[in-house]
């Protein structure tokens, strides 16, 4: 038997991609399924920049690029960050990687050490706890309450903090919850950091869809919090790209140094076509991201409406990304389809088997009793979801 590193093999799979592949399968052998399970919106690229990414080829643009990024591209992340966020960076504080998710590795390649401790908020996103085993750290996870919206807060940073801590991620709009700090809330946030000289982790990849406010980045509030923070972003939710893997980081300079690196050593620069693409992204009109939101925002107001009449489910409005959480836990030791739901997990089993709808459980975002549902989905979908749900509970 061949024995692999204890490294990767304290890595778990993503029980997200698990999902969406099983919902996949079930598709494939004729169901019929609704897939409320991926996080990935569910239009098409905008016409301008999948034109610049064919003009691209044509112009033969397929050669290796800069690790870092192309230059152009670089400057196009200073200015949409200087116009959406109000942070000034130069060209050289920014890293192009193969998707946010490889950006995030980067970052906390760089910063971990052996033993450090990553103050995590519960729930989390699923790779956040993966990568920062792999970077040799340790996350510690915070429990948020519902009641504040499963938002962290400086007290409970404050006491989570040890000699060993390295840093704490913080993801606004939030995935899953769909969560969005408030500028007073990362205001204290920011004050426990500088204290304490530790670093943040700023992930920033839904912040062009949020509804009830501007999404503030911490990295925003003075100079102190700014050289202490990597934020992370990328063109996958904002734009309609995911399959295009483009995710920058900008931060202090020094890190990103570091993660350029690394990056030079494993996959070397992201793609070059979808680069050119990603630059008219953020050059371009942003008229379609606007025409997203709105529908997202519609979309919102079905879901959880329609969630929240259903007996056993109870689900906070989410101020951004697209994903509801919602709390099943009335459901937890009911009869459905002649089988016990004993946690959350078995009520997404049951889900998706008995009633064709593909959701996430709680607890692979560290929060039991709960199961996230994206609606990155058309409004037909989404109502379709909601009544085979309501049937297979109470019928």
């Amino acid at each position: 038997m061949v024995e692999l590193s204890r490294r990767i093999s304290q890595i778990q799979d993503s029980p997200t991609l698990a999902i969406s592949a099983e919902a996949k399968r079930l598709k494939e052998e004729g169901r019929d399924i609704i897939g409320l399970g991926a996080g990935e919106p569910d239009f098409e690229t905008p016409q301008h920049v999948k034109k610049a990414g064919i003009e691209a080829i044509k112009k033969g643009f397929t050669t290796y690029t800069s690790t870092v990024g192309i230059k152009k591209l670089q400057e196009a992340v200073c200015t949409r960050f200087k116009e959406d966020k109000g942070l000034e960076y130069a060209p050289e504080q920014v890293i192009v990687s193969t998707g946010a998710k490889q950006s995030l590795f980067n970052a906390l390649q760089a910063i971990v050490n052996p033993d450090d401790e990553v103050i995590l908020p519960m729930p989390y996103w699923v790779s956040y706890p993966e990568q920062i085993k792999f970077a040799g750290g340790r996350p510690v996870k915070v429990k948020t309450a519902e009641e504040v919206k499963f938002k962290l807060t400086a007290k409970q940073l404050k006491e989570a903090i040890t000699p060993q801590t390295r840093a704490v991620i913080i993801n606004s709009p939030n995935n899953p919850t769909g969560a969005v700090y408030t500028e007073k809330e990362l205001a204290e946030l920011a004050e426990v950091i500088v204290e304490e000289d530790i670093l943040v982790i700023a992930d920033e990849i839904y912040q062009k869809i949020s509804y009830e406010q501007d999404v503030i980045s911490i990295a925003a509030l003075g100079p102190k919090i700014k050289e202490r923070t990597v934020v992370i972003d990328g063109v996958s939710k904002a734009y309609a790209m995911t399959g295009w893997r483009i995710g920058y980081a900008t931060g202090p300079q020094e890190i990103i140094e570091a993660m350029g690196r690394l990056q030079s050593h494993s996959t070397s620069n992201a793609n070059s076509i979808a680069q050119r693409a990603s630059l008219a992204a953020l050059l371009g009109t942003q008229e379609p991201t606007i025409k997203m939101k709105e529908a997202f925002s519609q979309r919102q107001e079905i879901i959880v409406k329609g969630l929240n009449q259903i007996p056993g489910m109870e689900v906070l409005d989410p101020a951004g990304a697209f994903y509801v959480f919602v709390n099943i836990t009335g459901l937890i030791g009911r009869t459905v389809a002649d089988q016990e739901v004993t946690n959350d997990q078995k009520l997404a089993e049951l889900l998706l088997q008995k009633a064709g709808v593909a959701t996430i459980p709680g607890s692979a975002f560290g929060q039991e009793g709960y199961l996230r549902l994206s609606y990155a989905a058309s409004e037909e979908q989404i109502t379709e979801a909601i009544e085979r749900i309501d049937g297979l509970l109470n019928k």
